[in-house]
C-alpha cells in the first residue's frame, strides 16, 4: 500500500511529529476548492490556504470565513495577482525584473485586499507564486510587518534579517502520478524536516488524488505520533506555539 512507508515512519518515530498542508493558489477554481475542504472538514485537520489577493472574490472570501467558524483553517497571502513578470527564465512575480518598489506596492495592495475581505482572518504570512522571490521580496515583507515566509523548502536561500521561513517539504502535485514514490517522498519528509510541510493544488488535484488525500488524513487523525498545526502556530523557530494534534 502506498501509505506503508508513511505509516512506518510514524510507528518508527519516538516523538511527536509536527507537520501541516499549505494549499496554493485559493482564487482559482472555487469548486475544487471546496471538494479540498470537505477532505479537510471530516477529520478536522488544519489546512492553510495561500489566498491570491487579486482574484479574492466576496463571494469566495464569505465561504471562507464561513467554514473557517467550522474548521481548522489558516489563511493567508499568495502574491498579487499570480502572474509572472520574468521576460526569461522560471515564472515569477516576485523576481529580479521587478524593483523594489513595485514588489513592496504589490504586495502591500494584496494585504490590503485580503484585510478589507477577510479583516482578522488573514494572516501575517506570504507564500510567493511558484515559491520564488528575492531580497526585495524580503525587505517588502519585513517593512510591512509580516512574520513569515513560506517557499519551497530547496528555495534559493535568503538573508530573512528576522523574517520567519515555514517551508513545505513535499510537492503532492509533482508526484500524484506515482503514488507509491508520493508515500516514500512524505515518509521522507517526516523523518527529516521539522515541522513537515505537504504543499497541496487543489486546481489541479483530480478526484484520486482527493481520495487519497483522505487515505493520508485518515491516518495522521488516527496516529499518536501526528501532530498538524496551522501554519500560525509555528514561531520563527519552527516551534508550534500551540499545538492542534490530528490524533482525536
Amino acid at each position: 500500500m502506498w501509505l506503508d512507508p508513511v505509516r512506518i515512519a510514524l510507528d518508527k518515530a519516538k516523538a511527536p511529529i509536527d507537520l501541516f498542508f499549505r494549499d496554493d493558489d485559493a482564487g482559482w477554481d472555487d469548486s475544487r476548492l471546496a471538494a479540498l475542504l470537505d477532505a479537510f472538514q471530516e477529520p478536522l485537520i488544519p489546512l492553510d490556504l495561500a489566498v491570491i489577493p487579486q482574484a479574492l472574490t466576496a463571494t469566495l472570501a464569505a465561504a471562507l470565513q464561513h467554514r473557517a467558524s467550522a474548521q481548522p483553517l489558516g489563511l493567508h497571502q499568495h502574491g498579487f495577482a499570480h502572474a509572472n513578470h520574468e521576460p526569461d527564465g522560471r515564472k515569477c512575480e516576485f523576481g529580479s525584473s521587478r524593483t523594489a518598489e513595485q514588489q513592496y506596492r504589490d504586495i502591500e495592495q494584496g494585504r490590503r485586499r485580503l484585510q478589507e475581505r477577510l479583516g482578522s482572518a488573514s494572516d501575517p504570512i506570504f507564500t510567493p507564486p511558484w515559491n520564488r522571490c528575492t531580497a526585495a521580496t524580503v525587505a517588502a515583507l519585513r517593512a510591512l510587518d509580516f512574520a513569515v515566509l513560506s517557499r519551497d523548502h530547496g528555495a534559493e536561500r535568503l538573508s530573512l534579517g528576522g523574517l520567519g521561513e515555514l517551508s513545505v517539504s513535499v510537492d503532492w502535485c509533482r508526484h500524484s502520478d506515482d503514488r507509491n514514490e508520493l508515500g516514500r517522498r512524505i515518509a521522507a519528509a517526516l523523518e527529516q524536516h521539522r515541522p513537515a510541510g505537504v504543499m497541496l493544488h487543489h486546481a489541479v488535484m483530480a478526484e484520486d488524488d482527493l481520495r487519497a488525500l483522505r487515505e493520508l488524513l485518515d491516518l495522521l487523525q488516527r496516529h499518536d505520533r501526528a501532530n498538524c498545526h496551522l501554519m500560525a502556530s509555528f514561531t520563527a523557530s519552527g516551534a508550534p506555539e500551540a499545538k492542534t494534534a490530528c490524533a482525536q
